[in-house]
C-alpha cells in the first residue's frame, strides 16, 4: 500500500489579483497529522482548496500520492477527503437526513466501491459503519440535518469526506462550529484519524490537536515556516506569523486566547 503524501512545490496563488500564498513548498510522507496554523486571512483556507485542486495556482504545482492534481478537483478527489468550513450550507434547508447525505456520497462515488471492497448491497452497511466511525449517536442518524447540533453537523460531514477511505483528509476548521465539551471529541476522532491517514487540518485552537501534530505548518499569506512542533512554535517565528500579540509565559507561548508550548 503506498504511503500517503502531499508535496507543495514553489506554490504562488492569487485571488482577484491580490497573492495571497507566494512561492510556498512543502512536503509530508506518511500518515500523520499536519497542523495548518495562522491569522484570519492568511490563505490557510485557500492553500488547503489549492491540494484540493479546486484552486489553480498562478505557479507551482501540487503532487499528491506522487499524481500531479493541480487545478485538477476530480484527479484530487481520487486521494482526497476535503471537509471545507463551508461544507455545511450546500445542506441548509433541504429536508436531507444525516443518513441520506452520506449515503448519497457514496453513490456518487460508486466508481471506487471494487477498491474499497462494496458491492452494490453493502451500500447501508458502509454508511452504518461511517456514522458509527464519526461517534453520531444512532438516534440521529435519521434525523434532518439541519436539525442537528453543530458537532452532530460536523460528524455528518466528516463521515461523508470518508466514504471512499482516502488516504489523504483535508480539514478547514474541523473544530470551530463544536461547543467546548465537543471539541476534545473531535479532536480524539481527528487523532485517531492520522493514525492511518495523512491529515492536514486548520485550527485557532492548536492545543486540542498538538498531541496528535506530526507536523505544523505556520502560515502568513508570504510568510511560512514549516518543520516539526518543536522545530517551528517558536517565539521568533511565531511573532513573525502573529505579530505581537504572541506572549511568552514561562515555557508556554500564548497567541491570543490559544497557547502552546515553547520549543
Amino acid at each position: 500500500m503506498t504511503r500517503p503524501s502531499i508535496e507543495a512545490r514553489g506554490l504562488t496563488v492569487a485571488l482577484q489579483s491580490n497573492v495571497v500564498l507566494e512561492d510556498l513548498s512543502f512536503s509530508h510522507r506518511g500518515q500523520g497529522l499536519v497542523q495548518v496554523l495562522g491569522p484570519n486571512g492568511a490563505g490557510k483556507s485557500t492553500l488547503l482548496k489549492t491540494i484540493a485542486g479546486v484552486i489553480r495556482p498562478l505557479r507551482g504545482r501540487v503532487l499528491v500520492n506522487g499524481s500531479d492534481v493541480t487545478g485538477n478537483p476530480r484527479l484530487a478527489g481520487q486521494y482526497i477527503g476535503y471537509l471545507p468550513q463551508e461544507a455545511g450550507e450546500a445542506y441548509s434547508g433541504l429536508p436531507l437526513t444525516a443518513w441520506e447525505i452520506v449515503e448519497s456520497e457514496a453513490l456518487l462515488r460508486r466508481g471506487s466501491w471494487p477498491r474499497i471492497g462494496l458491492g452494490d448491497g453493502g451500500r447501508s452497511r458502509l454508511v452504518a459503519q461511517l456514522l458509527s466511525l464519526v461517534g453520531l449517536r444512532r438516534e440521529a442518524w435519521h434525523r434532518r440535518f439541519d436539525r442537528l447540533s453543530g458537532g452532530e453537523k460536523q460528524r455528518v460531514l466528516l463521515a461523508r469526506a470518508l466514504v471512499h477511505d482516502p488516504p489523504v483528509l483535508l480539514l478547514d476548521e474541523p473544530l470551530a462550529p463544536i461547543d467546548p465539551v465537543g471539541r476534545a471529541s473531535m479532536a480524539r476522532l481527528i487523532g485517531g484519524l492520522s493514525r492511518d491517514k495523512l491529515v492536514l487540518v486548520t485550527s485557532h485552537d492548536p492545543g486540542l490537536l498538538m498531541e496528535y501534530t506530526t507536523a505544523v505548518l505556520l502560515l502568513n499569506r508570504t510568510v511560512y515556516f514549516y518543520g516539526s512542533p518543536d522545530e517551528v512554535l517558536r517565539l521568533e517565528s511565531l511573532r513573525a506569523i502573529y505579530g505581537e500579540s504572541v506572549q511568552s509565559v514561562g515555557d508556554h507561548l500564548h497567541i491570543g486566547d490559544t497557547a502552546c508550548r515553547g520549543g
